[in-house]
């Protein structure tokens, strides 16, 4: 029988705190640890309770029900692909640089610095998954692609994209892109093929939208 978990009192130690910070790390480390290679139906909270070295009244206590922990690994590997994302579009994509050259380097880095990640590894094994768990809650504004929509946006309204749908436009560069680079990745992303992929992609997605 599944334990009932009850509110936590509204103020704490910062002592208790810091352990309760802790605890809920260690679970979100042994949930990820479980999801990620077993899926969520063959995952339990008993064996994420154990490996995290907690009751599993803690773990309920902490997030409530599986479902939700699921989530919460979900999304908390997911804001270090968008940190990273982010980053990338603020330092490459930069007002007064040739847009074609801030293209490809936004994608050589994405490739360079994300994509080999172990963070997203785990974020796309974790959505492979996510066909047998609890419908995952829409998180609009933390979406990778969300971040560049934005940005394209800005690059529209200042006269360097003709874009009416920035959302289709990000759409159009990933495919022609960053999917495309998935498909090959197994080489090294130094390949000159690779490059290729990116270059070409870029190209045509500037055709279409300048």
């Amino acid at each position: 029988m599944r334990a009932v978990a009850t509110p936590r009192p509204a103020w704490q130690t910062p002592g208790r705190r810091r352990q309760a910070e802790a605890k809920r790390a260690a679970i979100l480390d042994a949930a990820e640890e479980l999801f990620v290679p077993s899926g969520y139906e063959l995952t339990s909270v008993d064996a994420i309770a154990a490996r995290a070295g907690v009751s599993k009244r803690t773990v309920y206590d902490h997030f409530g029900d599986k479902p939700t922990l699921f989530a919460s690994v979900v999304a908390r590997v997911a804001d270090a692909l968008h940190v990273s994302t982010r980053k990338a579009v603020e330092e490459e994509l930069t007002d007064g640089r040739d847009l074609r050259d801030a293209l490809i380097a936004f994608v050589r880095r994405l490739t360079t610095d994300v994509v080999p990640t172990s963070t997203y590894a785990t974020y796309r094994r974790l959505y492979a998954h996510a066909a047998s768990a609890p419908r995952l809650p829409d998180r609009p504004d933390e979406e990778p692609e969300r971040i560049l929509e934005e940005r394209f946006a800005q690059l529209a309204a200042a006269g360097e994209l003709e874009v009416r749908d920035p959302r289709r436009a990000v759409q159009h560069f990933t495919a022609l892109t960053m999917r495309l680079v998935l498909d090959a990745i197994s080489r090294d992303p130094a390949d000159p093929e690779v490059q290729e992929i990116i270059t070409d992609g870029v190209d045509a997605f500037l055709r279409a939208y300048r």
